[in-house]
C-alpha cells in the first residue's frame, strides 16, 4: 500500500495541495482533542489553521483497498474547488514504515536517556520506574525519561545497592527486586525495565496476552523468543520485509536486557551499541526465565499473576495503554 500512495503522490506532485507531517496534524488538531465525527472509513477531527481557519481533519483507517481509498480522495477534491464542494486543503501520508522509524528513534532516545542517568552525572541515578507512561514524547516526537518518584541516587562506583522495600511496576520490574538469590539490586534494575518496554515497541503489543489465540502466545518474550531462535519471521501485520530487520534486532536486544540474572544483562551503553549497530553482529541470548527454575511456584499464584498483567487497567500495576502519552498530556 505504501508504494502505491507514494508513486501515486510523486507522479502527481504538480498538481496536489500541501502535504502536512503527521507532527504538523497533531498540532492543528490540537492532538486529535476534538472528534466530529466517526464512520467505516476512519474519524473526522476538528483542526484550526495558523491562519485561524477552522478544517475537518479525515484520519483514515488502515485501507483494505491497497490504499485506493486515500488516491481517490487526493485525486477528485483535491483538483476541485467551487464554492459548494469541500476543498481539500492538504493531505499526511506517513506509511508503516515511518511509523517504525519513529519508533526505532523512541527507542535510541529512551537508551540515550537511561544511559546518561547511570553515567553522565556526578552520581549515579537509578530510575526504578521505567515504563511507558514515564515515557512522554514532545512535538516532535523526541522521547523524554520522566516521573523520578522512586529514583535513587547513588555514587557512581556503587554497583550494587541497598533498598529496604521493592520499587516499580509490576510488569516491568526486574526480578532481583523479588528473588534475592539471583543477583544484587544495581543499575540493571532499569536495563530489565527498558528491556520489557523495547519488547513492547518492537511487537506493538504488551508483553502478557491472557487471550492470545494459541496458549504459547501468552507471554510475548517466550513465544519471540522460539520464532526468531528458529529462523523464522516474527507474524505481525502491515510489516514490509525490509522492516522486519529493524524489529527482529529490537526484539534480540530487549531479550538480551530482560535475562533473568543481572550479570547477563547489559549496561545501557552496551544495549545502545547493539541497538545502532548491525543485526548481523548479535548473537541470541539464552531464553528468557520467568522466575529461577529452583524457585518454587504455586499454580494458582501465578495464574493470578497473568490475570493481573493482563486485565489491570485502572490500577498501577501495569500501564493501561500504549505507545505512549504526549507531553501535552501531563
Amino acid at each position: 500500500m505504501d508504494k502505491n500512495i507514494e508513486e501515486f503522490l510523486q507522479a502527481h506532485n504538480n498538481f496536489l495541495p500541501i502535504r502536512y507531517s503527521y507532527s504538523n496534524i497533531k498540532k492543528i488538531t490540537k492532538n486529535l482533542k476534538h472528534k466530529l465525527g466517526e464512520g467505516g472509513y476512519g474519524s473526522v477531527y476538528k483542526g484550526t489553521l495558523r491562519s485561524g481557519n477552522e478544517v475537518a481533519i479525515k484520519i483514515l483507517k488502515q485501507s483494505k483497498a491497497n490504499g485506493q481509498d486515500f488516491i481517490s480522495e487526493v485525486a477528485t477534491i483535491g483538483r476541485i474547488h467551487h464554492v459548494n464542494v469541500v476543498q481539500l486543503i492538504g493531505y499526511c501520508f506517513e506509511g508503516s514504515k515511518q511509523a517504525l522509524v519513529k519508533i526505532y528513534e523512541i527507542a535510541l532516545g529512551v537508551a540515550r536517556g537511561i544511559e546518561y542517568l547511570h553515567r553522565g552525572c556526578d552520581m549515579q541515578i537509578l530510575h526504578f520506574d521505567i515504563k511507558p507512561h514515564n515515557i512522554l514524547l514532545d512535538e516532535n516526537f523526541t522521547p523524554k525519561v520522566s516521573d523520578f518518584g522512586l529514583a535513587r541516587l547513588y555514587p557512581t562506583d556503587h554497583s550494587i545497592v541497598s533498598l529496604t522495600v521493592a520499587r516499580g511496576t509490576l510488569g516491568y520490574m526486574a526480578p532481583e527486586l523479588f528473588y534475592k538469590n539471583i543477583g544484587g539490586v544495581s543499575y540493571k534494575a532499569d536495563v530489565y525495565s527498558f528491556g520489557r518496554l523495547l519488547m513492547e515497541m518492537a511487537g506493538r503489543r504488551k508483553n502478557i496476552n491472557a487471550h492470545a489465540e494459541h496458549s504459547s502466545q501468552i507471554y510475548f518474550p517466550l513465544w519471540v523468543y522460539h520464532q526468531v531462535n528458529e529462523g523464522e519471521s516474527v507474524e505481525m501485520e502491515e510489516v514490509a520485509e525490509e522492516e522486519r530487520k529493524v524489529i527482529k534486532k529490537m526484539i534480540i536486544v530487549a531479550l538480551w536486557c530482560i535475562q533473568l540474572n543481572p550479570d547477563h544483562r547489559p549496561p545501557m551503553n552496551k544495549v545502545l551499541k547493539m541497538i545502532e549497530g548491525d543485526i548481523d553482529e548479535l548473537q541470541m541470548p539464552p531464553k528468557p526465565l520467568f522466575y529461577p527454575p529452583d524457585e518454587p511456584v504455586n499454580n494458582d499464584e501465578a495464574k493470578m499473576e497473568l490475570e493481573t498483567f493482563s486485565t489491570s487497567s485502572s490500577t498501577h500495576i501495569i500501564s493501561a495503554s500504549f505507545p505512549f502519552r504526549d507531553s501535552d498530556d501531563v
